[in-house]
């Protein structure tokens, strides 16, 4: 019924003449006067109870009554509105580039920095679902973990598998933003960007980071870089002679200046993430500043339905006509 409008709703009011006649209907038959003879005895009258043609002739002015109303709704031609809505979007291509180094380990985020670090892109992706997301991880090398792409259940399960020691140990990062590169390069995004995080300085690997920058800026690629590690020394786990599990603090060395280069030569902006709290807040901010851009289109078109309220009405005429003329047998 949401869906129902009325082309000329003003004609409704003529509705009103339903009650009016079916009140002066009531009346004359209240006024009908009947003649009166005088009879000895009651039980010497031959009484009829009224049978099915009278109630059968009682009702024919209100089956006139009903086409009478289904015209006048017909004479307001009803409508039916169908809305149809279409939402395009405008693509944004991410590629998380994750460091899996052995000193992603250390604990000065909870429970360390790559679970953090999962844990909160995990709800980064989950606010994206209309942007194809791929994941890179680097250490010593590079390698795609998984390409870019809508099925986000795959893309949180490899970003779950994500740990350290399945590559040889350093930080790559010039080759973690090259792999990255050959995952956007036949992207046809209005939008390509790059998520770097690590928590080092670069000290492995074949191609030179600012280079891989460079290359990245030629092709429209936005880097976002995080630098990971609360400022001077953060608890590392290390295993004694014994086998047994013994933290140390150790010196956190990131090295901010490069990645505010390549931040820089990309469009991006860097950040420095010391806790938890402070990285949820980084993705947060870079969500809002690569927001995905909606176009809304919303298309209204009316199907006159007035020939089911006519088509009513002339079975209300057509079966007072067959009651009166075929049944009763009676003019008016």
């Amino acid at each position: 019924m949401n869906n129902l409008v009325f082309e000329y709703p003003y004609v409704l009011l003529l509705l009103i003449l339903i009650p009016i006649l079916w009140w002066w209907n009531v009346k004359k038959r209240s006024y009908h006067k009947y003649n009166f003879i005088k009879w000895p005895h009651i039980h010497a009258l031959p009484l009829k109870t009224k049978g099915i043609r009278t109630f059968l002739f009682n009702s024919l002015p209100y089956l006139r009554l009903l086409a009478l109303a289904f015209i006048i709704i017909a004479m307001s031609r009803p409508q039916l509105k169908n809305v149809s809505s279409s939402v395009e979007h405008e693509g944004i291509d991410i590629v998380l580039v994750n460091d899996i180094s052995g000193s992603m380990l250390a604990q000065d985020f909870i429970p360390n920095r790559l679970e953090a670090a999962k844990n909160i892109a995990e709800d980064f992706i989950n606010k994206r679902p209309n942007d194809r997301i791929g994941l890179v991880a680097f250490s010593g090398s590079a390698y795609t973990a998984c390409p870019i792409t809508y099925d986000h259940e795959i893309l949180k399960y490899q970003l779950k598998q994500l740990r350290t020691g399945i590559i040889t140990d350093g930080t790559a990062i010039g080759d973690g933003i090259m792999v990255a590169i050959s995952r956007l390069q036949k992207s046809d995004a209005n939008s390509k960007v790059m998520i770097l995080l690590t928590d080092g300085v670069n000290n492995a690997g074949y191609v030179d980071p600012v280079t891989a920058a460079q290359i990245a800026q030629t092709m429209g690629i936005h880097i976002y870089t995080i630098g990971v590690g609360t400022r001077g020394k953060a608890p590392y786990p290390f295993q004694d002679p014994f086998g047994r599990i013994v933290y140390d603090y150790v010196e956190v060395l990131i090295d901010e200046d490069l990645l505010i280069n390549i931040a820089n030569n990309t469009d991006g902006k860097y950040f420095r993430a010391t806790d938890n709290e402070s990285l949820k807040q980084i993705y947060e901010e870079i969500d809002q500043l690569e927001k995905t851009r909606f176009h809304y289109s919303t298309i209204v078109s009316h199907q006159d339905i007035f020939d089911i309220p006519l088509f009513i009405a002339l079975i209300c005429l057509l079966l007072e006509g067959i009651l009166r003329w075929g049944i009763i047998k009676q003019r008016v």
